[in-house]
């Protein structure tokens, strides 16, 4: 046994590193412009939330009737109102019928939006930064951007305190080789250009990259090399090189999962990206023991694989509009080119549109995944022909998780702890603890139970600081696709 002397010492060693974790945050956290603090309901020294139901992002079952005590910025107390007393002076903020889970740590997120002509996005700097925060996401990493610093100079007026929005990963401009659709990115010629551009962007502060369709494996290696050199992680949307290749040239996620792997079609040429058609159809004649050895393959060389069902259900004959409010955030231009377009597919037969078999088997792949102990994360993806709005679609990706077959306990885990683990940032975020930041989301309903209730978000905490998630919403009504 230990003695008491020691465990006192651990003790105290314990409160010294609390301490020192709550100076820290609190001496990061700026001072909100008047811009950013009118969306602010609740902000005090110490704030406790009582009679909540809490769900702490690890997967454990949901504990009711609980108090959480906040101290600039930091969860300081977690635990049953018999057991955590209220501090003397705290604000009290009463939830009973309330649930308050992790923030939303979403890896496959974008400050742009599809404006319409092939390839052409409109950077989205006022409404989406927002809407991510009304929704729940208290921390995003961006999945590859069109407009160079946009995404650096949002990350940081966000941490200055002068837009709302959640604490960023920023990743660089995509990396992708000629042949790309979108006019935006940067044609790569080779590995050393692959190398020095990871080296550009991560000395002016990106902390992810993202290679893209038409790469090589050598522009591939080279880059991966060069973003693990300085620390950094890189993941990928891939085509011109399989996954199977990816994952053995150190890949660290993939994104969207089995629906982009070319790794299935028949006399694929190296480095080469098949048409689209040829890749669906050899996912869609796919042998299901061919799927879980590409699984064994991924799990054994830990790649991550991010979902993001959100933007393939827009694809997919049968399935619902995007919700009303994320209709009535959209300019109104935006809004009719979207729906007549989602018309359009709602009424295809089921075997004329590859989506009604490839949806379906990126559940199944997502699942077998997971069921696998591999990382699974989530994100949204705001692209196709418009009808993913950031802040909405992040709680219709997890609903979409629960529908693919995880609990709903675990499709929280996925958006929250999973997520914090991939950026390195599972000590601060991603799960209810003591010592860790304060950033939480406060529902209505019990989401662990009934996941659709993940969209009737009443309050989102970020460093300790409320924010008022409707207001935030509307803040942005009739916005998205201009700006």
């Amino acid at each position: 046994m230990r003695s008491s002397a020691a465990a006192t010492a651990a003790a105290n060693a314990a409160i010294l590193l609390l301490g020192a974790a709550r100076a820290a945050l609190a001496q990061a956290s700026p001072t909100l412009a008047a811009e950013v603090r009118q969306y602010v309901s609740v902000d005090a020294p110490v704030v406790a939330l009582t009679h909540v139901r809490v769900i702490d992002g690890t997967g454990a079952p949901a504990r009711v009737d609980q108090t959480v005590v906040i101290e600039r910025g930091v969860i300081r107390a977690v635990g049953g109102a018999a057991s955590v007393a209220v501090p003397a002076g705290a604000h009290v903020v009463d939830l009973g019928g309330r649930s308050v889970m992790p923030g939303l740590v979403m890896v496959h997120e974008h400050m742009y939006y599809p404006s319409g002509a092939r390839g052409i996005y409109n950077e989205q700097a006022y409404t989406f930064p927002r809407l991510y925060l009304a929704g729940g996401v208290t921390t995003m990493r961006t999945g590859g951007n069109v407009g160079g610093y946009v995404d650096l100079e949002i990350k940081a007026r966000i941490e200055a305190g002068q837009l709302p929005g959640p604490a960023m990963d920023a990743t660089a401009p995509y990396l992708e080789g000629p042949g790309s659709f979108a006019p935006q990115m940067h044609a790569l010629s080779g590995p050393e250009d692959a190398r020095q551009m990871v080296s550009h962007w991560a000395e002016r502060g990106a902390t992810s990259f993202k290679a893209y369709m038409n790469l090589t494996r050598a522009e591939l290696r080279s880059a991966i090399v060069e973003a693990h050199r300085r620390g950094l992680k890189l993941t990928g949307h891939l085509c011109s090189v399989t996954f199977r290749e990816a994952a053995a040239l150190g890949i660290d996620d993939l994104e969207h999962g089995l629906v982009v792997a070319t790794d299935f079609v028949a006399g694929k040429k190296p480095d080469v990206c098949p048409p689209t058609p040829a890749v669906y159809a050899s996912i869609a004649a796919a042998p299901a023991e061919s799927v879980r050895a590409l699984i064994r393959d991924l799990v054994a060389r830990r790649v991550a694989v991010t979902s993001t069902l959100t933007v393939f259900e827009t694809f997919t004959p049968g399935r619902p509009s995007a919700p009303q409010g994320a209709l009535d955030a959209l300019l109104p231009e935006a809004r009719e080119q979207y729906l007549a377009r989602h018309r359009r597919i709602a009424t295809q037969p089921a075997d004329s549109n590859p989506w009604s078999t490839l949806f379906r088997k990126e559940m199944e792949f997502e699942r077998d995944f997971y069921r696998a102990g591999g990382l699974l994360l989530a994100g949204t993806d705001p692209t196709g022909y418009g009808g993913v709005v950031a802040g909405y679609s992040n709680a219709r990706e997890l609903e979409l998780l629960v529908e693919a077959g995880l609990t709903p306990l675990e499709a929280i885990k996925v958006a929250t702890l999973n997520g914090a683990r991939y950026l390195g940032r599972a000590n601060r975020v991603g799960s209810i603890a003591v010592g860790k930041r304060a950033d939480l989301v406060v529902v209505r309903g019990d989401p662990s139970a009934n996941i659709a209730d993940i969209e009737q978000v009443e309050t989102v905490f970020k460093d300790g600081v409320g924010y008022d998630s409707a207001k935030l919403f509307a803040s942005a009504k009739g916005r998205v696709g201009l700006y």
